[in-house]
């Protein structure tokens, strides 16, 4: 394994979650920067916010698919696993794909998008997926990571390492965020 590497991964996944905390923490100088740096149909947080999670999905999914290519050896096709790690990995990342559209629905982009920061009202929800747990996003974007690499990189000596890096960040981040 290439320390290089998995200290590029582990670097470029770490944007997100410090970028987020931040913004969380920051919110007035997020709004600033939206205003000097960004062009007007992004000047509103939430907008920008918004840009910025499909941006860190890119990112995020550009360093699982090359973790899952170099370490494949130039492949892409997870053909080690057994069907029924794959039948386990897929209800794990379904579960977290649920759970993160279950808080979409429920918050709306404003709620989702750190609103609440940015002035505007965010009702409590206390429903699903809320009802489950704090952090459902998050939890919800974890079991989808772990879900991933199950099927992907199961049962090789590196599957569970950027699973492992993402939930410690994940963890970070909503500790950060309260």
């Amino acid at each position: 394994m290439s320390v290089w590497f998995i200290v590029g991964a582990a670097a470029l996944l770490s944007v997100e979650r410090l970028a987020y905390a931040w913004i969380w923490r920051s919110p007035g100088g997020f709004q600033h920067l939206c205003w000097q740096m960004m062009p007007e149909r992004f000047r509103e947080p939430i907008a920008a916010l918004r840009l910025l999670f499909a941006s860190f999905k890119a990112v995020q999914a550009g360093v699982f698919i090359g973790w899952c290519y170099v370490y494949g050896r130039g492949s892409l096709w997870p053909v080690d696993a057994s069907l029924g790690v794959v039948v386990v990995g897929l209800g794990v990342a379904i579960v977290g794909q649920i759970l993160n559209f279950g808080v979409f629905y429920r918050l709306g982009e404003a709620g989702v998008f750190y609103g609440n920061r940015f002035g505007h009202e965010v009702p409590w929800c206390s429903e699903f997926p809320f009802s489950l747990c704090d952090d459902p996003q998050y939890v919800g974007a974890v079991l989808s990571i772990w879900g991933f690499f199950l099927v992907m990189r199961f049962p090789h000596a590196d599957w569970f390492m950027l699973p492992a890096l993402e939930t410690v960040y994940y963890v970070l981040g909503a500790r950060l965020e309260r």
